[in-house]
């Protein structure tokens, strides 16, 4: 079994790799702006899946890597893993619709809520001890989930009719643009940009580069919030106009045990 991930503040690799651990002592995987990914599925008949839920839907980046590798899923064995800081419904069930409709087979789906990673919204913020529980309880629950696989009784949440009503009428009838295409509202802060490149090599869009020694956005933002949370300078804002939090799984984990190694 191989992960396959996409991964903003690191919430999503940390899950997909708590939970292949549990279920075969081992976590290799890759984030899907790999160019090993796509071989990694070829190569592997079951798959763990994983990704964030922005607004009910999938990140634009997800869709695009499932749309232009829809042949290498064909017969696959796939559970997929949907992190979220709210909710999301049929969180897992958008990715599923569409690898089933690649040929794949769906074996389960397993929700998480995680530690929010957007830092520009005040209203969505917790306290560290509050994320830090989310943590310890997502991975209690992965270990549930992953035993029940290995038992072949495996989770299914965000999979089926009623989860796919709660995403649609929920959030993502209101919100389908935000998902739809890129975006090109990241805003840089050029006064406080100092032009040290960290937001340029955290983008899996390679959607920033450094011009006259100040990072400018091309309009490809897929809304992972890497770059507003590793600026050294919070020069970067992305859904609000001002930085409250900076945000990382380390942030909740830290001094924590290794669990099930």
């Amino acid at each position: 079994m191989v992960g396959i991930y996409f991964s903003g503040t690191g919430n999503t690799k940390f899950c997909v790799e708590k939970f292949l651990t549990c279920y075969e002592g081992r976590a290799e995987a890759f984030p899907i702006e790999d160019v090993q990914a796509a071989a990694a599925v070829k190569q592997n008949e079951e798959i763990v899946f994983a990704y964030p839920v922005y607004f009910s839907n999938l990140p634009k980046i997800v869709y695009d890597f499932i749309d232009s590798n829809q042949s290498i899923f064909s017969g696959k064995k796939i559970f997929i893993i949907a992190t979220m800081g709210l909710f999301s419904g049929d969180g897992a069930g958008c990715s599923a619709r569409l690898l089933a409709k690649c040929g794949a087979c769906i074996s389960g789906g397993l929700h998480l809520k995680m530690p929010d990673c957007i830092g520009d919204e005040k209203a969505l913020k917790r306290t560290k001890e509050q994320n830090h529980l989310l943590v310890k309880e997502a991975e209690n629950k992965i270990k549930k989930a992953a035993e029940s696989l290995k038992q072949g009784t495996p989770v299914r949440e965000g999979l089926g009719f009623w989860y796919h009503m709660a995403g649609l009428f929920g959030q993502r009838l209101y919100f389908y643009n935000k998902t739809k295409k890129y975006t090109d509202k990241l805003h840089i802060d050029r006064e406080k940009c100092i032009g040290c490149g960290i937001c340029v090599s955290a983008c899996p869009m390679e959607n920033i580069s450094l011009q006259s020694k100040k990072a400018r956005q091309q309009g490809k933002c897929t809304m992972c919030y890497r770059c507003v949370n590793h600026c050294p300078k919070q020069a970067i804002t992305l859904l609000g106009k001002k930085l409250y939090e900076q945000c990382s799984i380390e942030k909740y984990i830290e001094g924590d045990e290794q669990c099930w190694s």
